[in-house]
């Protein structure tokens, strides 16, 4: 990675997993990263790995806090890693409930701070990336809405570089949709339960999709 010196990133849901990661790898570059997730000790945990990182206990999906934050740091770099883990079941096994936690969360969060980024903005050749998923073009019969809150994650992304474009805000915002692996929460549950219901061992559902 380049040298990230001087450009403040906030990392939304660096707690765990690829937003742990990432929050890491932009800190090592020489980022200083503002962590923010709602568990306090593990961001205690990750403050400890770099001097570059500063963490912030939050509810990622309140509106006031995406306001407060971006205000306080005025980032070059937000990327928005936060999200629930879905329920894996199939559709008949799933309540309302279930099937729609996504949406009120990883949906709700894409939202929350893509519009305050806009409504702020964020400063001239700023960088918005939101980690969707591969599962929002593929699909994922087993994880209730999940599919379709990540596809919607995609589009809200691609609503928000338009407005940018039209007000001349010179701020990129861009989705990423990476493919199932076995790291991180969603990952192992979501290999694990594809695993299952195709009845093929955890390595052997990994050969598949070609991670092994």
């Amino acid at each position: 990675m380049k040298d990230l010196s001087g450009r403040t990133t906030v990392v939304v849901g660096a707690s765990r997993g690829l937003g742990r990661g990432i929050a890491r790898a932009f800190a090592e570059a020489g980022a200083p990263v503002v962590a923010v997730a709602r568990s306090g000790p593990a961001l205690d945990a990750l403050a400890t790995t770099s001097a570059n990182i500063r963490t912030e206990v939050a509810d990622a999906a309140d509106a006031t806090v995406a306001w407060s934050l971006l205000d306080q740091y005025e980032p070059e770099v937000l990327i928005l890693v936060a999200g629930a883990n879905p329920v894996m079941r199939p559709l008949q096994y799933q309540t309302w409930e279930t099937f729609s936690v996504n949406w009120h969360t990883d949906v709700k969060i894409a939202f929350t701070w893509l519009r305050e980024a806009l409504l702020k903005p964020l400063p001239p050749g700023s960088r918005v990336v939101v980690v969707s998923s591969g599962a929002a073009i593929n699909g994922s019969p087993a994880s209730g809405g999940y599919a379709g809150s990540k596809a919607t994650q995609r589009f809200i992304a691609a609503y928000a570089q338009e407005e940018s474009r039209r007000a001349g805000l010179d701020m990129t915002v861009t989705a990423v949709m990476p493919r199932m692996t076995p790291f991180g929460d969603v990952g192992r549950r979501g290999v694990r339960a594809y695993a299952t219901r195709d009845g093929q061992t955890e390595e052997a559902y990994l050969k598949q999709l070609g991670n092994c």
